[in-house]
């Protein structure tokens, strides 16, 4: 994989909780803030998303794109771009981690992204960052905000 950036949050919910968040993604216009509509396009034979389309409006930049996901295990999922307007690539992961003998959950967050008009290197790590950390706040504030199970 090309140059990523990569970080991290720690949420008080356990890794199935976490995951059960970041695996219904009918509800990420409720939590994510730039996803105005997902829509699932195919599921595996569990039930989980494996290609999802994801309509974004982050002020400037507004794209529909379509994500193929993995899941391994219960605790990882990762995903590729499948398409888009405005991206050459986009892989990404979250990878989840109990801390504090389970009921915490350490969530890291991983994406490259390449966009199909030239710019720099620097600015592009800035706009994953960006995109990163909106999403583990947004994550975050969505699970501890649930009835613990």
């Amino acid at each position: 994989m090309a140059e990523h950036t990569r970080s991290s949050t720690t949420i008080e919910a356990t890794p199935a909780e976490v995951m059960a968040v970041i695996a219904d993604f009918g509800r990420y216009p409720d939590w994510t803030g730039e996803v105005k509509e997902a829509e699932v396009l195919a599921s595996d034979d569990r039930g989980r998303a494996e290609q999802v389309r994801l309509l974004l409006d982050a002020g400037a930049i507004k794209d529909e794109h379509t994500l193929a996901y993995t899941w391994h295990g219960p605790d990882e999922v990762s995903w590729t771009l499948v398409r888009s307007k405005m991206l050459r690539a986009m892989d990404g992961s979250y990878r989840l981690a109990p801390v504090a003998g389970g009921k915490h959950t350490e969530v890291t967050y991983q994406l490259t992204v390449d966009v199909k008009i030239p710019m720099l290197g620097s600015i592009k790590r800035k706009a994953e960052k960006v995109i990163i950390d909106r999403a583990l706040e947004g994550l975050k504030r969505r699970v501890e905000s649930l009835p613990a199970s």
